[in-house]
């Protein structure tokens, strides 16, 4: 336990390192803007210090770019770019999701509604793309071309799964399979800085494609790490149960069907939280979600295995680092 919260904590320290600076050019990008009325700018405000700590796009996009042995520092403003326009997106997620909490803390929607949060991701939609152009113009035209091309495919593919997960709302009866496709294409913008990086530090298409799955990899166990973590937090359950598809690995513990006549009772939205906890301990120990947990470690063991083009260690272990964490305690 104490090798995987160490473990878990190096990564939360690599991401900060390589992603904090376009993190704050992205907030003073927002926060500085003199347009914004008082309650757009509160809630911006909020967003920016209390909820949307996004280092770990501009850290990809700083870590693939070294890997093909580019210069890292070329790269924080179009990571600053993908820190607003991934926001953007969470904002807009959480209201279609009616996520008023994660973790202990209100969103955005929880706190300020419905109508401020719509404002507030169209402030980082825009925000985030003139940020985006304003960076591309200093890179060869090109790049620039792929690089614009790989933002929008990545932003509309991300924008199709939305839509899909919209039909899983309240059903019990979601295949796992078409969940997990849906997550696939939701790591699309992970895929997308990861390439971002490479093409920008110079790497040849085979560096470049071989670092796009590795994104593409890491966002999807990032995701479903996520899956995992919503069944031990009360009140995104509880959303998840009412507002949004169950999370994957209760899908994957209905394919039993005696486990899942036992605990479909349990997820009565007025349900206990020891009847919650119930619920965690059954899908853990159920075939399908250990197959799940298996396969999620042979996805890092297949990507770690195509790193190794890469000439700097250091830099290869800190990517096989991220694949690491993102399976640990799972």
């Amino acid at each position: 336990m104490k090798t995987s919260k160490k473990m878990i904590e190096q990564a939360r320290l690599l991401l900060r390192k390589r992603g904090q600076k376009a993190f704050e050019i992205a907030k003073n990008a927002v926060l500085g803007e003199k347009a914004l009325g008082e309650m757009v700018y509160d809630a911006l405000r909020y967003f920016m210090h209390e909820s949307w700590y996004d280092v770990q796009h501009p850290a990809l996009i700083s870590l693939t770019c070294e890997a093909v042995g580019g210069n890292p520092n070329a790269t924080e403003h179009i990571g600053a770019s993908m820190v607003l326009l991934a926001g953007a997106c969470d904002l807009h997620d959480d209201i279609i999701d009616k996520s008023k909490f994660k973790g202990s803390k209100l969103t955005v929607f929880g706190k300020f509604g419905e109508e401020i949060t719509i404002i507030a991701g169209d402030v980082l939609f825009i925000k985030g793309l003139i940020l985006l152009f304003k960076a591309c113009k200093k890179i060869p035209k090109k790049q620039r071309k792929i690089v614009l091309n790989v933002v929008k495919q990545a932003f509309l593919e991300i924008g199709e799964a939305e839509a899909q997960e919209t039909k899983f709302k309240g059903r019990y009866d979601i295949s796992p399979e078409d969940y997990y496709s849906v997550i696939e294409m939701k790591a699309s913008v992970a895929e997308a800085v990861a390439r971002i990086g490479a093409i920008i530090g110079g790497g040849k298409l085979k560096e470049v494609n071989a670092l796009g799955r590795y994104g593409r990899t890491l966002g999807i166990l990032m995701t479903i790490r996520d899956e995992f973590i919503d069944l031990l937090e009360e009140e995104e359950l509880r959303n998840r149960i009412k507002n949004e598809c169950l999370p994957l690995p209760l899908l994957y513990a209905f394919q039993n069907e005696k486990i899942k006549n036992e605990i479909i009772p349990l997820l009565d939205i007025d349900a206990r939280k020891d009847a919650l906890r119930k619920v965690m301990k059954k899908i853990v120990k159920t075939e399908k979600v250990i197959e799940l947990r298996k396969k999620l470690r042979k996805m890092v063991e297949r990507r770690s295995k195509e790193l190794t083009f890469i000439n700097k260690p250091e830099i290869r272990s800190e990517l096989e680092l991220l694949l690491n964490s993102a399976v640990e305690d799972i």
